[in-house]
């Protein structure tokens, strides 16, 4: 079962971006700040927690649902693509404070930082980001998307994964425990993004809105973020787990474009929060110490 989350230290929601925003507040107060990006989209940032609350113990966290997700809904008529995203981010950035702007993304939240310092280089009225940590980057070609889906579909398909289906279809537990049969179920859902699917466990279940993710991808269109993001100069690094179904060549390139480190994590798919959290915060804890900005007054 998911392990459980913390009441957040403050929660609320914005009022400057066109729907109002849910957001909340972990970790020390005062300390520096770090905009935490959830995947998705469509998703929220609960699935996240409880493990990403580890960077807690020195930082100030924030974390948003973006729009369509989560608390943050949205008006089903309008498509929300990746430039209201990046309109949102910006607006969450000035409401709440967060200059000098340190982000942690994970999955599309990568992503999302990436397109946001893109468009920063074409907008300079963008608060240009100060630092950005990239968790197991979405692809950023469409035809590392494409390599992705193939992948990903190809696992799920897979006899170890369907041997696992078969062995919850039988093993009785919806009937004993149906909430524990439709955690599992769930888990089995996302198996394929792991290195060893049988440690798809212990995962906060979420729910992507389809429509979103749908009308996001949709607008990036035949999208090359690697060539876009060519000549960006920001404190950096990115984080891949070896065995993501998303190319590692798609963050091996993003490396290079932007002159980084690329970390590469063994034995470690999509998820390195959960597969394997002792190696993502040995890469993560240091770029964080040593790239931090000052103490907040």
């Amino acid at each position: 079962m998911p392990k459980p989350i913390p009441a957040p230290r403050e929660e609320g929601f914005t009022t400057t971006t066109q729907t109002p925003l849910y957001w909340v507040a972990y970790g020390r107060p005062r300390a520096p700040r770090l905009l935490v990006l959830h995947g998705g989209p469509g998703a929220d940032h609960r699935y996240l927690l409880p493990q990403m609350l580890h960077l807690g113990e020195k930082f100030d966290l924030l974390f948003y649902d973006q729009r369509g997700g989560g608390q943050s809904r949205s008006d089903a008529r309008v498509p929300v693509t990746w430039k209201t995203h990046v309109d949102d981010l910006d607006r969450v950035v000035r409401e709440l404070g967060l200059d000098p702007l340190s982000i942690v993304g994970y999955s599309w939240g990568a992503m999302l930082g990436l397109l946001h310092a893109i468009e920063q280089r074409r907008n300079p009225q963008l608060q240009a980001p100060y630092r950005m940590a990239l968790i197991n980057p979405a692809p950023l070609t469409r035809e590392y998307r494409r390599q992705f889906e193939s992948e990903f579909a190809r696992r799920q398909a897979s006899p170890e994964i369907q041997q696992l289906r078969d062995e919850l279809a039988t093993s009785g537990l919806r009937e004993r425990d149906p909430e524990a049969y439709r955690q599992r179920a769930f888990e089995l859902g996302v198996a394929g993004y792991f290195s060893d699917p049988r440690k798809s466990t212990d995962l906060t279940p979420f729910r992507v809105v389809g429509r979103v993710q749908q009308s996001v991808w949709e607008s990036l269109g035949d999208f090359d973020l690697l060539r876009d993001m060519e000549g960006i100069k920001i404190p950096s690094i990115i984080i891949h787990g070896r065995d993501d179904p998303i190319p590692l060549a798609s963050s091996s390139e993003a490396a290079r474009a932007l002159g980084t480190n690329l970390v590469v994590l063994d034995e470690c798919g999509h998820v390195p929060y959960v597969e394997q959290p002792s190696k993502l915060f040995a890469a993560l804890d240091p770029f964080l110490g040593e790239t931090n900005p000052p103490v907040r007054s």
